[in-house]
């Protein structure tokens, strides 16, 4: 089985942005540990602050892939055109956020990637991405 994450903008930033929201790991530190933890899965990690990279590697992987978890990041809640290309695909795509965006800004409360999205996980921190791994299981 094949899944990919893939990240938003700022993503790159974890372990060192906003602590007290995200966590004090990296991405690629968790994603190591995703990847011991899922040793029969082919885990692939994602990750760009542009827009339309982000679209470019949905429509790549779109159409071959078992899964794709996506935490669009503030794109989530401003991209039309994210959410249009996950609804464009064949692979199913799980939403994820490592906050509780509804206990946010209220501008976080509104995702265009929702409707297109086999589910959505948020406020879980990072486990957040294994929760959605194992939902393609």
């Amino acid at each position: 089985m094949k899944i990919i994450i893939i990240n938003g903008p700022n993503l790159n930033l974890l372990g060192k942005r906003e602590p007290e929201i995200y966590g004090g790991k990296t991405f690629e530190s968790y994603f190591s540990d995703l990847q011991s933890k899922f040793k029969d899965l082919e885990l692939e990690y994602y990750q760009s602050n542009i827009e339309g990279e982000l679209i470019d590697k949905i429509q790549e992987v779109g159409f071959s892939y078992d899964g794709i978890v996506l935490n669009a990041a503030s794109y989530t809640h401003t991209s039309v055109g994210l959410g249009d290309a996950v609804k464009a695909i064949n692979t199913p795509v799980v939403e994820v956020h490592i906050s509780n965006t509804h206990k946010r800004e209220d501008f976080r409360h509104v995702s265009y990637i929702s409707s297109g999205a086999k589910g959505v996980i948020l406020g879980f921190g990072l486990q957040s991405y294994e929760l959605a791994i194992r939902s393609f299981l």
